[in-house]
């Protein structure tokens, strides 16, 4: 069974799915995996009811960190932002379908912590800056 997984990890690899950029998105973050120099940014746009209707993501890394946001954007298609932070870790190790080792972990979840992190950003940018109590 591990093998079929290994396949499908060597193929979302070798042939991302969503992989690029997209203008003008609504929702947008990059990071680096400093312990392995792995890069992405995620890029997402919104439908007119919150739900994302498009997404990308470009950058280069290791098998595990591409094939792992590869499958994660698949993934984020219709979900609200309040749902992309409710995606837990284990979702992208249920995808992966692999276990990872300590040092691979970081790889598997860059994607998850990225597109966490452009629905966080956004978030702070809407919030007013002088609330009043």
């Amino acid at each position: 069974m591990d093998e079929l997984y290994r396949e499908n990890i060597l193929e979302h690899y070798k042939h991302p799915q969503n992989f690029g950029s997209l203008e003008d998105p609504d929702l947008e973050f990059s990071d680096v995996n400093p312990f392995c120099g792995d890069e992405q940014e995620i890029t997402l746009k919104l439908d007119q009811v919150g739900r994302v209707s498009e997404v990308a993501f470009e950058g280069k890394g290791c098998a595990i960190s591409i094939a792992a946001t590869s499958m994660l954007t698949d993934e984020l298609i219709g979900k609200t932002p309040d749902e992309i932070l409710q995606i837990s870790n284990e979702k992208i190790f249920d995808l992966l379908g692999v276990e990872l080792s300590a040092t691979r972990v970081k790889c598997g979840l860059l994607g998850l912590k990225i597109a966490k992190s452009a629905v966080l950003t956004a978030a702070s940018e809407w919030e007013p800056t002088d609330k009043k109590e």
